[in-house]
């Protein structure tokens, strides 16, 4: 059986799954939801259905998944909505931008038994399964306390794309999370946190 996955927001990261989709095996692209020109255009140069909603797709289309690759402050909406048409969502990092918005996510999706996942690809990089698996066989001995640094220096024009400026984006939420979310997956959930932020 072919699975067929949508993918909504066709940015940067939503190109990068329909790459990923177009290259796997036994998946087909079910279609491409954006309300941007370009989007149509894609959709039209791959062959595949254009939706301009999400709402459209779910009503309308033929999916077993969709990949949410929408704003971040899209999110919580975007994936009650494909949660409430039973259909199972991979959600971009973060979930949300904040823990009520992904809070309500998770329950919402225990709640029907519909199936949520964040893209948190790097903990599927082999290199990443290897430390992991160092660390649980003890290599480095008992893993008492963390520490982690970390800056981004991002372009210009990574600020011309307007949500990222918003309240809910930015290197903060759209690249370090994923530094976060490899230290619980290496090392466990977090018991304390200091931070600072300078400029």
């Amino acid at each position: 059986m072919t699975t067929r996955i949508a993918v909504a927001g066709a940015g940067l990261v939503g190109r990068r799954h329909i790459q990923a989709i177009n290259l796997a095996n036994d998946v087909t692209l079910a279609g491409i939801v954006d309300p941007a020109v370009p989007a149509r255009s894609l959709a039209a140069s791959l062959n595949v259905p254009y939706y301009q909603s999400l709402a459209d797709l779910l009503v309308n289309g033929d999916t077993h998944g969709v990949i949410l690759a929408t704003p971040n402050q899209l999110h919580v909406q975007n994936a009650i909505e494909c949660i409430n048409a039973q259909v199972p969502v991979l959600v971009e990092k973060p979930l949300a931008v904040d823990l009520t918005g992904a809070r309500s996510i998770v329950t919402a999706g225990e709640k029907s038994g519909v199936p949520v996942l964040t893209g948190h690809h790097r903990r599927h990089n082999p290199l990443i399964a290897r430390a992991r698996r160092a660390i649980a066989e003890g290599e480095l001995g008992d893993i008492t306390a963390v520490q982690a640094t970390t800056w981004f220096y991002k372009p210009d024009d990574y600020f011309d794309v307007h949500w990222r400026c918003t309240a809910g984006a930015g290197p903060v939420y759209i690249n370090l999370i994923h530094d976060i979310d490899m230290l619980r997956h290496l090392c466990g959930d977090v018991e304390h946190v200091h931070a600072m932020e300078s400029r």
